[in-house]
């Protein structure tokens, strides 16, 4: 796991069996459940936080994306709640 902490590479996530798509996912969805309100200048600055390689920067919209869904079950089931 070390070389993932030093190296934010797909070929590094690729090594110890990540996809791309599995990993942003993953991040994105996480990140939903502990801030609520980013709007997509945030999203896109804690994406190039997150990943700093070149080679991970075409994820960032399906970061985004895959945020904003993980966050729609959240909002809904609050709203149900407050009804």
């Amino acid at each position: 796991m070390d070389l993932l902490f030093g190296d934010n590479r797909p070929e590094a996530c690729l090594a110890v069996g990540l996809d791309c798509r599995t990993c942003v996912e993953r991040s994105a969805a996480n990140l939903a459940q502990i801030c609520h309100g980013l709007d997509s200048a945030g999203l896109h600055r804690i994406f190039f936080q997150m990943y700093p390689s070149e080679g991970c920067s075409p994820m960032a919209g399906g970061f985004a994306l895959s945020y904003y869904e993980a966050k729609t079950p959240l909002i809904r089931l609050g709203v149900a709640a407050a009804a």
